[in-house]
Formats: structure tokens, sequence, C-alpha cells
């Protein structure tokens, strides 16, 4: 009883989940450097299971209270990781275009560099509404693709370049609209 009490605290520590994804992403690497049908669903199990921890760190922080620095800072870095990991290896075996995997990791760049900024003039630098479509995207494309092989008939290449289009708008997008709403910064 003691191991699965334990497990379960460790599953709802926000840090730990945090650092799930971080330890996934060479995972992901890994698989996707031989690629088949079985390392490529292992590949999108691995991503799956990481991606869901993004939505239950934060939850389990805010309910319990366990909001720390190193979750604020080591959050954002764990997502972009693991995303432009799995992006640079699609487009590294052909499954998706390079110059886009650039458009999209240059705006992640790029706004992180400027919610630093935001924060250091002690500005909220939540995620907006679009900034969350984003992700919503990425992760709905990025599965399919890392699945990228037929199952039951069903074309997931095709399915993940419907949502890696959509990713690429709100990409475009919610990066625009972070850049011109914090304009003021910019200008001193």
């Amino acid at each position: 009883m003691q191991l699965r009490a334990w497990i379960r605290e460790k599953l709802q520590d926000p840090n730990v989940l945090t650092m799930f994804r971080v330890v996934a992403t060479p995972l992901v690497v890994l698989l996707l450097l031989a690629p088949n049908r079985l390392t490529s669903f292992l590949a999108a199990i691995v991503f799956s299971a990481a991606a869901i921890t993004d939505y239950f760190d934060g939850f389990f922080a805010r309910s319990q209270g366990k909001v720390t620095n190193l979750g604020k800072v080591m959050d954002p870095v764990a997502d972009k990781l693991l995303v432009s990991s799995a992006f640079i290896m699609l487009a590294s075996l052909g499954r998706i275009p390079a110059w886009l995997v650039c458009i999209i990791i240059g705006r992640e760049l790029a706004v992180t560099g400027l919610r630093n900024i935001v924060a250091q003039n002690k500005m909220d630098v939540s995620a907006s509404r679009l900034g969350k479509y984003k992700t919503g995207f990425q992760i709905a494309a990025i599965i399919p693709l890392l699945l990228h092989y037929p199952y039951l008939g069903i074309d997931f290449h095709a399915i993940g370049m419907f949502f890696l289009w959509g990713a690429a708008v709100f990409t475009v997008w919610s990066g625009i609209d972070y850049f011109v709403r914090y304009r003021k910064l910019l200008q001193t």
C-alpha cells in the first residue's frame, strides 16, 4: 500500500510531471532514429503521455498550491523541448517541411525572449488563448505525424498534415499577437 501511495503522490507532483516531459524528449528522439511501424507507434505513445502531463502539471500546481520557481521556469522549457525535438525529428525523416519547422521553432524562441522581457517588467506572461490553440494544434499534428503509417486504413500522415497547417496559422497569429500586445516594451 505504501508504494501505491508514493506513486500516486509522485504522479500528482507538478515538478515530477514537468521533468517527465524532459526525460521523454530523448526517448522520442531515440525511437525515431530507426523509424518503422513499431518505433513510430512507441514514439507517438511516449509523446502523447508526455503531452498529457502539460495539462496536469499546471492543474496540480494550482490546485495543490505547489507553484514553484522551478516549475515556472521548467514547464515552458519542457514543453518547447518536447515539441521542438519532435518537429525536428519529423523534418529529418522527411515527414514535414523543414521550413515550416524553422518558422514554428523561430516563433517559440522569439516569444520566449519577449516573455522574459515582459516578466522582467513584472507583467503577466501567461499564455494567451491563441497560444493555447497553437499548442493544441501542434500536439494534434505531432501525434498522427509520429504514427505516420496507416493503421486500420486510416491515413494518419494526412490527418497530421491537416493539423500542422492549422498549427502553422496559430503559430504565426499568436506570435504576431504577442509582439503587438507588448510592443511598448520593445520601444524602450
